[in-house]
């Protein structure tokens, strides 16, 4: 498996930098963060259906490719490409509320969801199965959703795994979480919508 780069930690705050509403902003999209605050890695977009997650100092990490079936209401595949363009995970959003519940699939075939319980939830889970299967799956991790500058509408995405998962499968969750926001904010649109 191939490096999976600055993801070798737990915790991680993916979210969009602070910014003036009052000049034009010109750095990344995202920036992924430790919680102290010490930048990881930055995302960019290079048009509305690819993005590059690189590290803090230039460095390519991923490459992530959006993919919609049937206008705005399909699914949505993204695609993730390391630099000799070999796969290295799928997120997929099904249905007419795609921000509900996310399928990855990590470089190494593993599957796992991102699922939030209903519509008001701000927490998100990792999970092997469903949530709402009985009996409730082992959490493997919680995104957490939050609004840090309500007058432009910048979001901010708390990360927390399982030290049981490894840097690539965290390097998927992290990539996850970017098309995560990507679902609720494409590029150029100020609001959220899910």
């Amino acid at each position: 498996m191939p490096d999976a780069g600055p993801f070798d930690t737990t915790a991680f705050v993916v979210g969009q930098p602070k910014r003036s509403k009052w000049r034009r902003y010109r750095g990344p999209a995202l920036t992924v963060t430790t919680v102290e605050g010490t930048e990881l890695a930055r995302v960019t977009h290079a048009d509305d259906s690819r993005s590059l997650l690189t590290t803090s100092s230039g460095a390519f990490v991923v490459r992530i490719d959006r993919h919609i079936r049937f206008g705005q209401f399909g699914p949505v595949r993204f695609r993730f490409t390391d630099a000799a363009g070999e796969e290295t995970g799928t997120v997929t959003a099904r249905g007419l509320v795609k921000t509900r519940q996310l399928c990855l699939r990590t470089e190494g075939g593993r599957p796992l969801l991102l699922t939030r319980l209903g519509q008001l939830y701000r927490e998100w889970q990792l999970t092997e199965t469903d949530p709402e299967e009985v009996p409730a799956p082992v959490v493997l991790g919680r995104v957490t959703v939050s609004t840090i500058d309500a007058w432009i509408g910048l979001q901010q995405y708390l990360v927390e795994t399982d030290p049981a998962l490894d840097a690539s499968e965290r390097r998927t969750v992290i990539a996850s979480v970017v098309c995560l926001h990507l679902l609720r904010r494409p590029p150029g649109e100020g609001s959220a919508v899910g």
